[in-house]
């Protein structure tokens, strides 16, 4: 038999596991979906049905703990902004969100990208990385410069020309 026949006989069981897992049916609809479609995609699968089921509830396990992980560090980083941006100033207003945007935009490109993918559309660091093709910690230095360029904007701090970013690294 072929993997999407065997895939066919064991829906019934995949989706059980899900639902048991899930608090919502559609939930357990979607996640049983994206574990099938990655291991159709996958290289390395049993092809023997019994190890064809061991295997897809582990991979519907994985995907269903992968996106527990990203929920709670979504909703931790959402809190932390929240709670910066309360004790920075009590009342958000609207001149608040002006000079952000103008400060964001003065920004050069790169530290816009940056700040988009991890702030705005909130990836994770190995996410951007991986978007970006360079390494985490390059992502973790770039989001770090960036905020602070835009912090420095904010506040008013004069920008520094290139040729004076390149004598302060020469005399370091």
């Amino acid at each position: 038999m072929t993997i999407s026949r065997d895939l066919e006989t064991i829906w019934p069981d995949l989706n059980a596991y899900a639902r048991s897992i899930c608090d919502q049916p559609t939930d357990a609809e979607d996640l049983v979906q994206d574990a099938v479609e990655r291991v159709l995609k996958a290289r390395d699968v049993p092809t023997a049905k019994e190890r064809l089921r061991p295997f897809m509830f582990r991979v519907i396990r994985n995907l269903f703990y992968d996106e527990l992980r990203k929920r709670r560090i979504r909703k931790e980083y959402s809190n932390s902004q929240k709670r910066l941006i309360s004790e920075s100033s009590p009342v958000f207003q609207a001149d608040d969100a002006i000079l952000i945007r103008r400060a964001y935009e003065k920004l050069p490109p790169s530290a816009r990208e940056i700040l988009f993918l991890v702030d705005i559309m909130d990836f994770r660091y190995a996410e951007a990385a991986e978007i970006l093709n360079v390494p985490p910690g390059t992502i973790m230095s770039r989001v770090s410069r960036a905020r602070k360029r835009l912090i420095e904007l904010i506040d008013g701090a004069p920008q520094k020309d290139e040729n004076e970013r390149t004598n302060a690294r020469r005399e370091r």
